[in-house]
């Protein structure tokens, strides 16, 4: 994911992942929500969080529009940012699963190449990486509407709006498939949580 920069070399610190997972309770990893947006990632990601810290696991959420009021406030919605923005997300989130905590990532992420780059990344730091579709129908997302991004869409006031002019490439083999039209929050966080274990 990236390259490295010039003149700089990874340090490892004294500290293993196996003593900071007696620390913060359990196994890092990292949950990737992906869908449209108002499929309900989100309030699924939120409340997972809470229900995994209630239990005593170690969870941060890390919500796709909190990240772009700093870390990605940089960023546009070109192509390009996009998967800078999905980039930089990845290496954030695999920092929080090696420190013992449990990553919660709900983000559109619409391309199947980015999400491939940080389950790779995961993968290769021995970091568990879960992928959850959040498979919201276009129609019911379009219902919702949360930002009215939907509609501001369909009248020509924006564009590159994922699932409307810009393309979302749904996963191909998720670890989970969930639909909030046919789930509750709760259920649905529910059955995050047991496939994480």
């Amino acid at each position: 994911m990236g390259g490295t920069s010039p003149n700089v070399r990874w340090h490892e610190g004294s500290v293993r992942r196996g003593d900071r997972r007696r620390v913060t309770g359990g196994e890092g990893a990292v949950v990737w929500l992906t869908g449209l947006s108002g499929s309900g990632k989100s309030t699924v990601g939120a409340r997972l969080e809470e229900l995994l810290v209630a239990a005593g696991r170690g969870a941060y959420l890390l919500d796709g529009d909190n990240l772009r009021h700093g870390l990605n406030g940089d960023l546009g919605f070109s192509a390009e940012d996009r998967r800078e923005n999905i980039r930089r997300v990845g290496e954030v989130a695999a920092l929080l699963a090696d420190a013992g905590l449990v990553a919660v990532v709900p983000i559109i992420s619409p391309y199947r190449e980015s999400r491939g780059a940080v389950r790779k990344r995961c993968e290769e730091a021995g970091l568990r990486f879960v992928e959850v579709h959040v498979a919201t129908p276009l129609e019911v997302c379009e219902s919702r509407d949360p930002k009215g991004l939907y509609a501001r869409a369909r009248a020509g006031e924006i564009s590159g709006m994922t699932g409307i002019d810009d393309p979302y490439e749904a996963p191909q083999n998720p670890d989970l498939v969930l639909s909030t039209e046919e789930l509750g929050v709760e259920e649905a966080a529910a059955a995050v949580r047991d496939l994480l274990g």
